[in-house]
């Protein structure tokens, strides 16, 4: 099993989870998030003076998926995420050893499908 978590702008979430359902996955945690990479924020103005926010508005999507379709989610997020500008986001991809539903005990890929 792998845990894969996108960074993605605000904006992309209806895509991303659209492009998510089409794949079949339905269990995703949606967070608000704040961060800065390259894009470096940007430059406000408020009555006259300059203001340099540096940590923009994101959204973290996390997903635990079996192993033989990790590609495919990691390509179907960054094609739904994706305008070709700095600030698209990332995608991080990490093992997962084990996992249980609580409901059922169920442990491994039965707890996450």
């Amino acid at each position: 099993m792998t845990k894969i978590e996108a960074i993605v702008r605000p904006a992309m979430l209806d895509a991303v989870k659209t492009a998510l359902d089409d794949l079949g996955l339905h269990g995703v945690t949606v967070s608000h998030v704040m961060g800065s990479g390259k894009q470096r924020g940007r430059t406000q103005h408020y009555r006259g003076q300059e203001y340099v926010i540096n940590l923009l508005d994101k959204i973290k999507i996390e997903t635990v998926v079996p192993d033989e379709i990790v590609d495919s989610v990691m390509n179907s997020i960054a094609d739904a995420a994706g305008t070709g500008e700095i600030g698209d986001g990332k995608i991080f991809v990490y093992k997962v050893d084990n996992a249980m539903r609580i409901r059922t005990k169920e442990t491994g890929e039965a707890a996450i499908l």
